[in-house]
């Protein structure tokens, strides 16, 4: 058997073979740990709502999952409200509060700076709950859907995020609306005849409980601004997980008290309930994926080693977009002791000198300590599970690989690996 004490070695995924997921369905795969998932989600239980931020991974069965452990979802585009519908989403709430006197929550929330044609069709033809970042949004709903009730999605002035690529707040972002111009569009709202129910705000990835703070206090005095029609507040996502060995989780408990504090003294204020959302998106399904490729060469140039293998950034496109860090393993085909570690570049089967996996911020590209591999020997990239499947792409006419879930112990597939046929559909001659 492999040595257990050298690290960087994994046989197992959630009790399920690596060697035979990876003989079953081929690679590069993307592998899922539905009790990871599970995890996470009743992690979050203090929160009146749970609204899974569905660009993070939206494959149905996941969203299915988190719909069996009571998350809500949100939508960014006609494809994600269809998503979630074919998930088992109902399209709009009860109208009446619950047992608790909270406000009813809207199961799906369409979340977005502007409304394509398609979507607000879509938003008008199932009666789904609108979180408007722009103003023009509240004109065009209400042209369609008179006297519904919205959501502003506010951009406070400030941002965080461990990439600026993910910075959703400050004068850079293009995203909400800037908290500077809430009287203006609460006028606009009041002429167009929709009433503003909720505020959002999200202002990017990555935590400190002094900067989620300032971005409370912030909702509080929108809030204020808005008054007596506001019956839910969302503190929006970015909750991290921790890809490096060095990083910690964040505080949960004192997030929530945080945020909870908040509400009351807007309950005193206005003398109802509010209903407290939190919108987490990697939180729920980061730690649950895996990418699951095979070694396919190793070389050397100059001084430094390459592992080559059959993933790419068309798999897997973290690393080139923000420099991001993950975890990874080596499972060996054999069952030969495993034998010293060493240091390695990985990269993919791409036609670009930035199919690097193992590479930083900026493009350089470094290497990761890993017991040896060769040839057939299959790699692990871990902590795969947001953003990961949702932004590959058919780059050089690479099939999008398949989905598996697996759930104690056992696996199943969840989406087929494209064909070649796949990649050519709808084209013409």
């Amino acid at each position: 058997m492999i040595a257990p004490s050298l690290p960087g070695l994994r046989r197992e995924i959630a009790g399920a073979s690596v060697v035979d997921l990876a003989d079953t369905y081929g690679t590069p795969l993307y592998v899922y740990d539905a009790d990871t998932v599970r995890r996470r989600c009743r992690d979050l239980a203090a929160w009146d709502t749970i609204r899974f931020a569905q660009k993070a991974c939206s494959n149905l069965a996941l969203l299915a999952l988190v719909r069996q452990e009571g998350v809500l979802v949100d939508a960014v585009s006609t494809g994600e409200i269809h998503r979630a519908l074919t998930a088992g989403y109902a399209p709009h709430a009860a109208r009446q509060p619950g047992p608790d006197g909270l406000p009813p929550a809207h199961p799906i929330v369409y979340t977005a700076d502007i409304f394509d044609r398609d979507s607000l069709d879509a938003v008008v033809r199932h009666g789904i709950h609108v979180n408007c970042g722009s103003a023009d949004m509240i004109e065009q709903l209400a042209e369609r859907m008179p006297g519904a009730a919205i959501t502003l999605r506010v951009n406070p002035g400030f941002g965080h995020g461990h990439s600026q690529k993910t910075n959703t707040g400050g004068e850079g972002s293009k995203h909400g609306i800037w908290h500077e111009e809430i009287a203006d569009v609460l006028r606009r709202a009041e002429w167009a005849g929709l009433q503003v129910s909720g505020l959002h705000m999200h202002i990017g990835s990555g935590t400190d409980l002094a900067h989620l703070a300032d971005v409370a206090g912030a909702l509080e005095r929108v809030a204020v601004e808005v008054g007596r029609t506001l019956t839910t507040i969302s503190a929006g996502g970015g909750l991290p997980v921790p890809y490096q060995p060095d990083e910690v989780r964040a505080d949960l408990s004192g997030y929530f008290t945080l945020w909870d504090a908040t509400r009351k003294r807007l309950e005193d204020r206005f003398g109802h309930r509010i209903r407290l959302e939190i919108e987490p998106g990697r939180y729920l399904t980061a730690e649950s994926g895996f990418v699951v490729t095979e070694v396919r060469a190793v070389k050397k140039q100059g001084s430094r080693k390459y592992l080559l293998v059959d993933a790419g950034f068309n798999t897997l496109a973290r690393p080139v977009l923000y420099g991001s860090y993950h975890p990874m393993s080596v499972c060996p085909r054999s069952e030969a002791p495993g034998q010293a570690a060493e240091e390695v570049a990985v990269g993919g089967p791409l036609c670009e000198s930035g199919d690097i996996f193992t590479q930083t911020d900026g493009g350089f590209v470094a290497t990761r300590s890993l017991p040896t591999a060769g040839v057939g020997d299959l790699l692990v990239i871990e902590v795969a599970g947001a953003y990961g499947f949702v932004m590959a792409s058919n780059y050089n006419s690479k099939p999008l690989p398949a989905e598996v879930l697996v759930d104690a112990g056992s696996h199943r597939l969840v989406r087929a690996r494209q064909t070649p046929e796949d990649l050519i559909r709808g084209e013409c001659l």
